[in-house]
């Protein structure tokens, strides 16, 4: 009963943890896209910008991960 307690609640770690990192990816190129139509001439930076946001949202995502496996006792 146990195991079968820390596998759900290991699944349910990753998928709600991976729902914010999502969102926020998909806001992340969307605002930058945005801003890039608006100031074309700043698109180098902000796409600079952007992979630097979009690896540190992708970050808790893999936390998310990480918990998963710690949950399952791998």
């Amino acid at each position: 009963m146990e195991g079968s307690l820390s596998v759900l609640g290991a699944g349910l770690a990753f998928g709600i943890g991976a729902i914010g990192p999502a969102i926020g990816i998909g806001m992340i190129g969307a605002k930058t896209i945005e801003s890039m139509a608006r100031q074309p001439e700043m698109a180098g930076k902000l796409q600079a910008t952007m992979f630097i946001a979009l690896g540190m949202t992708e970050a808790i995502a893999l936390l998310g991960f990480v918990l998963a496996f710690v949950l399952m006792g791998a």
